[in-house]
């Protein structure tokens, strides 16, 4: 394996991650990969929504990465067949398949979705719809955030680009300025970042910010809603 190219880790909770030495940071938490997107992506904003009663939630996930929060919204969705998902995702830098074929998340909770069709998310051809289920639709698209064009509102947004020390450029006002006009009225948005500045940023174009109960290893979160 070449000096920088990306390596597969295992985390505290047994959830592989990946470690980008060129950016010198991991994918997820190192305290638990599915148990840091269970929190922030899953409870604190999927979860939340439904609570509150929606049962048709359109998200957009800001970097893919290992495609372990969309195959948590696909297992939500096989779950919960009242809820009408679609769900948008933004990669600009894909995985290898010697990778994402290696990665453990299904063997590590009850999941309803196969390690073969997990696998698929990483397959399935870019900005193509893709109906993995009567409540689950899925698409990808190969770009960069303030290169992305959608006809869709966004009730959830899932910011889980790399942190701002490593990608300043995601979490200016200008990246968030695009999500915002994606989003949707009374829409949340969640992410594991609680950087000062990047809540000033929310705080700025509009967005109430709560601050709230992180992961393990993470004392704070943010929610923010539209």
């Amino acid at each position: 394996m070449e000096e920088n190219s990306i390596r597969l880790i295992t985390t505290s909770d047994g959830s592989h991650s990946l470690y980008n030495p060129k950016l010198k940071e991991t994918y997820h938490s190192t305290h638990g990969a599915l148990t840091e997107s269970l929190h922030v992506f899953i409870k604190e904003g999927l979860e939340l929504l439904v609570q509150e009663g929606c049962k048709q939630i359109s998200i957009l996930e800001v970097g893919f990465g290992t495609g372990l929060n969309a195959l948590l919204v696909w297992d939500f969705a096989l779950k919960h067949s009242d809820v009408q998902i679609h769900y948008e995702t933004l990669e600009p830098f894909p995985l290898d398949q010697q990778l994402y074929q290696l990665l453990n998340y299904t063997t590590l909770f009850e999941s309803s979705v196969s390690a073969e069709q997990f696998q698929s998310l990483h397959t399935a051809a870019w900005a193509e719809p893709q109906s993995l289920n009567e409540n689950f639709t899925f698409i990808k698209h190969k770009t960069s955030l303030k290169d992305f064009r959608s006809e869709y509102k966004f009730n959830l947004v899932f910011y889980d680009a790399f942190a701002p020390s490593k990608q300043a450029e995601m979490w200016d006002i200008e990246a968030l300025g695009c999500t915002y006009s994606m989003m949707d009225e009374k829409a949340v948005l969640v992410t594991y970042c609680a950087q000062g500045q990047f809540k000033r940023n929310l705080t700025e174009l509009g967005l109430p910010v709560e601050t709230i109960d992180g992961p393990p290893g993470k004392k704070e979160m943010v929610r923010a809603r539209k």
